[in-house]
């Protein structure tokens, strides 16, 4: 009964991030990375046997520790890919700011010699 509820779960989470995706709600790119980790909990919920099998090739005695660590390293990859995400949108507002600050600067300058030269007669 649990391999079905998991396996439902999993269906059910992939067809909301489908979901999400048509209505602009999350970008494809990661919805991509999403919908296969919701694909892998319904496969691996309705067929436990699976991280058995993995576990006994890997030589892990303990099946289920070898899906968590699994889980583990996925998640820190992911947050270093979002870190790394972050950065450059952080360094591409820095150069955004930097551009609008010249921008002004140059607005100024030529607002200042249009001022003095209507001032002259």
């Amino acid at each position: 009964m649990l391999s079905i509820v998991t396996g439902t779960i999993g269906l059910t989470v992939a067809a909301l991030i489908i979901l999400l995706i048509r209505k602009d709600r999350l970008h494809v790119r990661h919805g991509l990375m999403w919908i296969i980790v919701a694909s892998c909990f319904a496969i691996l919920g309705m067929f436990p046997g699976i991280i058995d099998s993995l576990a006994r090739l890997t030589g892990v005695s303990y099946p289920p520790i070898l899906g968590i660590t699994v889980a583990i390293g996925l998640l820190v990859i992911k947050i270093l890919l979002m870190d790394l995400e972050r950065s450059r949108i952080e360094m591409r507002n820095q150069r955004l700011i930097q551009r609008v600050a010249l921008l002004e600067a140059d607005i100024t300058e030529l607002r200042q010699g249009y001022d003095k030269a209507r001032s002259e007669p």
